[in-house]
């Protein structure tokens, strides 16, 4: 009898954030040990059916480096690095292309329609919604910025109860061209503020944003983090998932989380529980 009055107050807990959070659209960016491990795939496919079925919008971008990496290695195909970015050209970009939208987008996309959702798979391509130029003047081939997002695309697949799932391809507005590979990060990013989403969250293999003593941080303003970068707290690849954070925040999304993919259930954790799980970024 304990246990289930326990497991009713849970639910009790998770009331506020529920009525708080309805018909809000949430971006999280999947990454990570949820995306590879075959157990964390089902507990991501489940949380996102649930925050879809009490009403709140989810959206999710993908990458998927490691396999990337992956395919290329099976097909031998080398790679050049420039300031350790790999150079995307037309035969890396055919593979970045296959490996994001025909092989990972298609499996979110058939998870969460296996667990009831209503999911959609597409790149930015589809519709030509996400158009972009080469990053740093073409320094690294075909890795681009994002110039245009047509949030009209994605807001009227929310309206229609879908769950968009998004490969960061962008394409370049031009007649054969292969298309451009984007951060999916910054992707994420970009698409929130587009979409005016509440949240955007990025689900990781770290527990958050640490101190100098290894101490989570479960709160920060953007002041704190430009701090944090000077002092050398927040360093390395860190970093870049920061700026991300920062870059929505800029763009009007209320919060930026940082979680810890690896535990089952986080977004849940995060969003629908007073104590959360990892690093909340807000503007003040």
């Amino acid at each position: 009898m304990i246990t289930k009055i326990e497991t009713a107050q849970t639910l009790l807990d998770a009331l506020p954030y529920i009525k708080q959070y309805r018909n809000e659209i949430f971006v999280i960016k999947y990454g990570g040990s949820a995306q590879i491990n075959p157990e964390l795939k089902d507990k991501f496919a489940q949380d996102i059916i649930l925050l879809y079925l009490i009403g709140i919008k989810p959206i999710v971008v993908h990458g998927g480096g490691k396999k990337i990496n992956e395919m290329l290695d099976k097909l031998q195909i080398e790679s050049e690095f420039v300031d350790g970015m790999r150079v995307t050209n037309a035969q890396v970009m055919e593979v970045v292309e296959m490996v994001l939208s025909g092989n990972i987008n298609k499996e979110i996309t058939t998870l969460l329609n296996m667990h009831g959702g209503k999911a959609m798979g597409m790149t930015g391509k589809d519709a030509n919604f996400l158009t972009a130029e080469p990053k740093a003047n073409g320094k690294y081939g075909l890795v681009g910025e994002i110039v245009n997002i047509d949030s009209e695309v994605i807001k009227k697949l929310i309206e229609d109860k879908f769950i968009p799932v998004i490969a960061p391809i962008a394409s370049a507005n031009e007649i054969n061209h292969p298309g451009f590979n984007i951060n999916a990060d910054l992707a994420a990013s970009k698409i929130a503020a587009a979409v005016n989403a509440k949240k955007i969250i990025f689900m990781t293999d770290i527990v958050g944003v640490l101190d100098k003593d290894k101490n989570l941080l479960t709160t920060l303003t953007e002041e704190e983090i430009y701090a944090l970068k000077a002092d050398g707290t927040i360093h390395g690849g860190m970093i870049p998932k920061v700026d991300a954070c920062l870059e929505a925040i800029d763009g009007g999304v209320e919060k930026a989380h940082i979680i810890d993919g690896r535990v089952e259930h986080s977004i849940l954790l995060e969003v629908l529980t007073s104590e959360g799980i990892g690093t909340v970024i807000k503007k003040y």
